[in-house]
């Protein structure tokens, strides 16, 4: 398993918390566009 470096360049998925939404972005979204609920990147380990 590898840590993610928040500055590598290209796009991540993120995963909405609230909903599962998941996103396809360059930058962290703040939060979901679909229920407003945090946003992880998925290729950083849950602890």
């Amino acid at each position: 398993m590898r840590d993610v470096d928040p500055e590598s360049d290209g796009e991540s998925p993120y995963e909405c918390f609230e909903c599962g939404n998941i996103i396809i972005a360059e930058d962290a979204p703040g939060q979901c566009p679909d229920c407003s609920g945090p946003m992880r990147n998925r290729l950083t380990p849950l602890e």
